[in-house]
């Protein structure tokens, strides 16, 4: 099969290497989780519990707000201390759940595999998805139930499995392709059960050829499932580049995939799938990447969520002298954070500690008219041109340019040899221009 890709984007240095071949090794749960009642996209959840309720795990501790919503679930067995307002990777503080761990993991239900669960109805596997809390792993942590239905004039006829992982030094879902592949399988198959699509594909970078090789061979034993080899290049694993690359699709500007009858899953989010319709198995812990020049033995860690990076930093050996920066994700798309006292979330794929001389950037200069920027935008924008109206407070001109349609990939910043913020200039211009049509909306 040709290797796939799509127009536009860059090659920034990966870094895989340095946890690549690691082994995912498991964190023990701590003392203490601090649990977000928002970790998704859509409305947050509202609490069940109060302060001095003894909860299991696998407990439910919030109710959705909505039908774009998901619930949150205890991730130990222990007492709820305290709900209050808590630093959140997200760069604000939101409302926590404070748990303490009674070092028991008492379950709330049985959570072994169920014979038949392939044979459910759909509406009922989509109302476990749903329960058990999932939400997009990959980092968007858009709610998985509502993908998984789409309206019906909106059929799905071809099902991506996202194993790009184009983002540098991420490797959480790589190792899940090499140790959980038969999982994700079977993951595939429920969804494939629940929306009946025409055709599947598994994107994978082909900087990843023991994981290519892995899961062909498990598709051997599926049956229409095909694994696509992919030209390594980011953004390869952004959603709409995906689609693009193995079906010549573009979706709208504005648009979703289902409106080119497709949908996008991450590996992770299909691993889960699989444990919350076959083992009634909520969202409770996800793999995590430590790695970076700035701490002193890089792993692929499962941890449970709500544990505190300060946890996981400590579990891969710790900072080094050097280590200046912590980025929640990866350097392209990732979240820099002002504190290590923030607990991982569904969307935590990574967590990136960098030495000041990694971290340290240029500064910038003026636009050289280059046009770099335009070549790699894998959304075909006119970036530098963005940037100057967003500096010259044009909003309604941007929007018009298609600022929306930023997805904020970073690789116009990467490219620009006169170092210019342009990703974080975007960042700003496409808040004004929410925030414009907001304004616009409630005066309508």
């Amino acid at each position: 099969m040709p290797k796939k890709t799509f127009k536009g984007g860059a090659h920034p240095p990966e870094f895989k290497n340095l946890t690549e071949s690691l082994a995912i090794e498991v964190l023990p749960a701590p003392e203490r989780v601090f649990v977000p009642i928002v970790q998704h996209l859509g409305a947050p959840g509202k609490p069940l519990v109060i302060k001095k309720d003894k909860v299991k795990l696998g407990q439910k501790l919030t109710d959705p707000g909505g039908f774009v919503s998901v619930p949150c679930h205890s991730p130990v067995s222990g007492t709820v201390k305290k709900i209050d307002m808590f630093p959140h990777p997200f760069g604000r503080m939101i409302e926590a759940i404070e748990i303490e761990n009674d070092g028991e993991d008492s379950p709330e239900h049985d959570m072994s595999v169920e014979d038949g669960y392939l044979n459910l109805d759909p509406k009922i596997m989509i109302q476990r998805i749903r329960e058990g809390g999932l939400a997009g792993m990959g980092g968007a942590a858009f709610p998985t139930h509502v993908k998984l239905s789409p309206p019906a004039d909106k059929p799905i006829k071809t099902l991506i499995i996202n194993g790009a992982e184009c983002e540098p030094f991420l490797t959480a879902d790589h190792r899940l392709m090499l140790e959980y592949g038969k999982e994700i399988f079977k993951g595939i198959a429920i969804i494939q059960r629940i929306l009946k699509p025409e055709q599947t594909y598994i994107g994978i970078e082909n900087n990843k050829p023991d994981a290519i090789a892995k899961m062909r061979e498990i598709s051997r034993d599926y049956p229409g499932i095909k694994v696509a080899a992919m030209q390594v290049k980011y953004p390869q694993g952004a959603e709409k580049q995906l689609i693009n690359a193995l079906t010549g699709r573009e979706v709208p500007s504005g648009g979703l995939p289902m409106d080119v009858n497709c949908l996008v899953h991450n590996v992770g989010t299909t691993l889960a799938i699989y444990q919350a319709v076959a083992m009634n198995k909520p969202l409770i812990e996800r793999v995590v990447t430590v790695t970076g020049d700035g701490v002193v033995s890089p792993k692929n860690v499962t941890a449970r969520i709500g544990t505190l990076f300060s946890e996981l930093v400590a579990f891969a050996g710790g900072y080094t002298d050097g280590a200046a920066k912590l980025i929640m994700g990866g350097p392209m798309m990732g979240m820099a954070q002002h504190t290590d006292q923030i607990p991982i979330i569904k969307g935590t794929s990574g967590i990136l500690i960098l030495s000041k001389k990694s971290a340290a950037l240029p500064k910038p200069k003026p636009c050289i008219g280059c046009s770099r920027c335009l070549e790699v935008c894998p959304m075909h924008l006119t970036p530098t041109l963005l940037a100057t109206l967003v500096e010259y407070n044009r909003t309604e001109d941007s929007i018009k340019q298609g600022i929306l349609d930023c997805m904020e990939c970073g690789s116009c910043s990467y490219i620009c040899p006169t170092k210019r913020n342009l990703v974080h200039i975007l960042k700003l211009g496409k808040m004004n221009a929410m925030e414009l049509k907001r304004k616009e909306k409630e005066a309508a």
